[in-house]
């Protein structure tokens, strides 16, 4: 069945919540381990249904934010989805608490348990209403991102098309591209400052009410950190500023030599080649094309995943006015099937995001077919992610199907961008960590952060004292920070491990894919730390690891930039 005839019914809140329940009662009266697994076996199917009908809301709502239809669906969840988690929260209790746990543990991951520990300490009944003001507010910063346009040659466009004149031959048109976009935040700057005041607020009264000192433990319980704390983040944070910011700095020099400036702006940074950044060649159908000729050569696994998803024509990757901005994946659990959303702008990000957001479908694919309950499918979000960026890497000897000629300049600036990633990524995080650790700062202070943390993690930056990112506000365009609070690190922590696949397939490729098979195989198994470890990798909480990751990629990426 193809997505667009996919049925869509409003699940029955109540039937759906008194369900549960009853589910929940069985589970406490359980007499045997055996009853336990067979009463998984009924949740997992009514979870299913009920996520089925749920992303299939927010898919369609995403691809078209003024469909009335599905904005009031969105909105019924935001507001069901508090209640609904107080149901799951007794089911988990019951199983947590079951005195089966021992012989379960053999059949369910004991990380099953770890992460519903950590569920039923970031909830309780009581925060409900704040959880429903979280999730309007963060709509409403969606509809603000999806209306945002700017004039731009001549042309109305939405801000995820202003890619291309970011990345122009022309100097005067990349720095115009920026000073759009910033005037169009400097214009909307109170309803942006207001939004994330109140969220930061919201945030800090739900984690107040739960007996925490301030959001961010909360914060790492709702991303389900299970194997490491804000204290080791700033460990790896600390290396990355050691390491990798040095090398950031060499990557940039070199850049600024290719391009041919001396005074390296921010609107030079995404300026990679004097004779153009790499381009894909052909239109949205023939990369596509070009993923389902890649997927199919790759491996038998792969080949079968993309078949299935062409089959159900479960992509919708063209911008377009209405759209909500940025990409994901989602699964819609019900059919075995990943959906991959992107806002394809005609560069190479077009490709990234196609093979990143395939390497999360490809892992929930597998694990769907794979791994028998629903609980132990998901590992947590830096191991997703892991997947994700990976895969990145790992479809390199294909990338020519996509740029031809302009291969190997693609190649040198994805690793670049890789690696100058991961400061940035830092600094997002950093900047939560000290904004949820002081919410009372002001929108005037939280600027100030981040333009101090700027310094730090991207001391090549100058902003020119353009709309918005001279003020230190550039933070309010990563969605993230607004709508998935602590959700950055993990691109981070995932970065180290997809920078070690690459270093081992750049000396086998097979193994490296092996290895990388496994460790998506394994699904939510295990923690972030054992799967790194399992896998022969350095976890990036490990002391000195940054400095033994960087070592073979630095001296590669160099070899390839003075070629």
């Amino acid at each position: 069945m193809k997505f667009s005839e996919m049925p869509y019914k409003r699940p029955d809140g109540e039937k759906l919540m008194g369900k549960t329940q009853e589910l929940a009662d069985r589970l406490a009266q359980a007499k045997n381990a055996g009853e336990v697994i067979e009463i998984i076996k009924e949740y997992d199917k009514l979870s299913g249904e009920f996520s089925t009908q749920l992303n299939i809301a927010y898919i369609r709502n995403t691809i078209d934010t003024r469909d009335e239809f599905y904005d009031a669906e969105k909105t019924y969840f935001d507001e069901f989805m508090p209640e609904y988690q107080e149901k799951e929260q007794i089911f988990m209790k019951a199983l947590f608490d079951c005195p089966f746990r021992a012989e379960l543990e053999k059949t369910i991951s004991p990380v099953v348990f770890k992460n519903i520990e950590l569920q039923l300490k970031g909830f309780d009944p009581k925060i409900i209403p704040l959880m429903q003001k979280e999730n309007k507010l963060c709509s409403e910063y969606v509809k603000l991102n999806a209306t945002a346009t700017v004039e731009m040659d001549g042309k109305t466009l939405p801000l995820t098309k202003l890619g291309p004149y970011k990345q122009s031959d022309d100097r005067e048109t990349r720095r115009l591209a920026y000073q759009k976009e910033g005037e169009f935040f400097d214009a909307h700057r109170e309803e942006y400052d207001r939004l994330y005041d109140e969220l930061v607020k919201v945030r800090d009264e739900q984690a107040r009410q739960l007996g925490f000192e301030n959001f961010v433990p909360l914060g790492y319980i709702r991303q389900m950190r299970n194997c490491y704390d804000w204290n080791a983040v700033g460990n790896f944070r600390d290396q990355v500023v050691d390491v990798i910011v040095p090398i950031c700095d060499k990557i940039k020099e070199a850049q600024k030599k290719r391009i041919g400036v001396d005074d390296f702006k921010i609107y030079d940074d995404p300026y990679l080649f004097p004779d153009g950044n790499p381009k894909p060649h052909g239109t949205p159908d023939e990369l596509l094309a070009a993923a389902k000729k890649m997927y199919n050569a790759m491996s038998p696994e792969t080949g079968e995943f993309i078949n299935a998803m062409f089959d159900m024509d479960t992509f919708d990757l063209l911008a377009k006015e209405g759209k909500a901005p940025g990409g994901y994946c989602t699964s819609i659990d019900g059919y075995k099937i990943p959906f991959i959303f992107s806002n394809f702008n005609g560069t190479a990000a077009d490709v990234d995001v196609l093979t990143h957001e395939a390497g999360h479908a490809f892992a929930f694919y597998v694990a769907s077919r794979h791994i028998p309950f629903g609980m132990m499918r998901d590992p947590s979000l830096d191991a997703c992610e892991t997947h994700s960026m990976s895969m990145e890497f790992l479809t390199s000897d294909y990338h020519k199907l996509f740029f031809a000629e302009d291969t190997d300049k693609y190649e040198l600036s994805h690793a670049e961008d890789a690696i100058t990633f991961i400061p940035y990524g830092c600094m997002v995080d950093h900047f939560q960590q000290i904004v949820y650790t002081h919410p009372e700062y002001t929108p005037e202070q939280r600027n100030e952060v981040w333009a101090e943390l700027e310094k730090r993690y991207l001391p090549y930056v100058d902003n020119d004292d353009l709309p918005m990112y001279g003020r230190g506000a550039r933070w309010q365009r990563q969605h993230h920070i607004y709508e998935m609070p602590f959700y950055y690190i993990e691109y981070c922590m995932a970065g180290t491990l997809a920078l070690q696949f690459f270093s081992l397939w750049l000396s086998n490729k097979k193994e490296a894919w092996d290895k990388y098979l496994s460790f998506v195989m394994q699904g939510g198994t295990k923690t972030f730390i054992e799967l790194a470890h399992d896998s022969g990798l350095y976890s990036p909480t490990d002391d000195g690891a940054i400095s033994h990751i960087m070592e073979n990629i630095a001296a590669w990426l160099f070899e390839k930039e003075n070629k």
